[in-house]
C-alpha cells in the first residue's frame, strides 16, 4: 500500500532554547526565611503586602510586660524595670515564698472638646512578672525606688551568705 501524500502546512522551528539558570537570591531566601519567623511568632498577624506598615501587629496584639535588668553586686541584687508613664500608686511589689513579683496598671485618658466635635480616648493595661529568688536574699531588707519611669529594687544578700562566699585563686597551668 501506498501512503497517500498530505499537504499540511509545516512550520520550521528551530532547536529549544536552554533554559536560563534560576540566579542565586540569597536576599529572596532570607526574607521569606524571615517572614516565616514573624509568622511563626504572630500567628495572628495578617501579611497584605511586602513591607506594609498594616503588616505589623498593633499595640493590643503586644504583651504589656517591662523591660528589666537584673544584676548582681556585691552585696546583694538590683533589679531595675522600666515603666514610664505609671504612677507608682499603681505599682505593687511583693516578696512571698522566694518569689518577687511586680504588678502594675497603666490608665490613659486623653478629651479634646471644640465646637464641632467631642474626643475622648482610653486606654488600659496591666502588666506582671515574677522572679525566683535565691536563697541567699534577706527579703525582709528589699527596697524599692521610683523615679523617671524607673523602678529600681535592691535585693541585699544575707549577712550568713555574705560571710561563706570565698574567693578561689586561679592558678596558671
Amino acid at each position: 500500500m501506498a501512503e497517500t501524500p498530505t499537504k499540511l502546512a509545516v512550520q520550521s522551528t528551530s532547536a529549544p532554547q536552554p533554559r536560563e539558570p534560576e540566579r542565586w537570591a540569597p536576599f529572596d531566601m532570607l526574607r521569606r526565611e524571615v517572614d516565616r519567623l514573624f509568622d511563626d511568632f504572630l500567628p495572628s498577624r495578617r501579611r497584605t503586602a511586602p513591607y506594609s506598615p498594616m503588616s505589623w501587629p498593633t499595640a493590643a496584639e503586644w504583651p504589656l510586660s517591662p523591660v528589666v535588668d537584673v544584676v548582681e553586686e556585691n552585696g546583694g541584687f538590683r533589679i531595675t524595670a522600666e515603666l514610664p508613664g505609671i504612677d507608682p500608686k499603681d505599682i505593687e511589689v511583693k516578696v512571698s515564698d522566694g518569689l518577687l513579683t511586680i504588678r502594675g496598671e497603666k490608665t490613659q485618658e486623653e478629651k479634646e472638646e471644640d465646637a464641632d466635635y467631642y474626643m475622648c480616648e482610653r486606654r488600659y493595661g496591666s502588666f506582671q512578672r515574677s522572679f525566683g529568688l535565691p536563697d541567699s536574699v534577706d527579703a525582709d531588707k528589699t527596697e524599692a525606688s521610683y523615679a523617671n519611669g524607673v523602678l529600681t529594687l535592691t535585693l541585699p544578700k544575707s549577712s550568713k551568705a555574705k560571710a561563706s562566699q570565698k574567693t578561689i585563686e586561679v592558678k596558671a597551668a
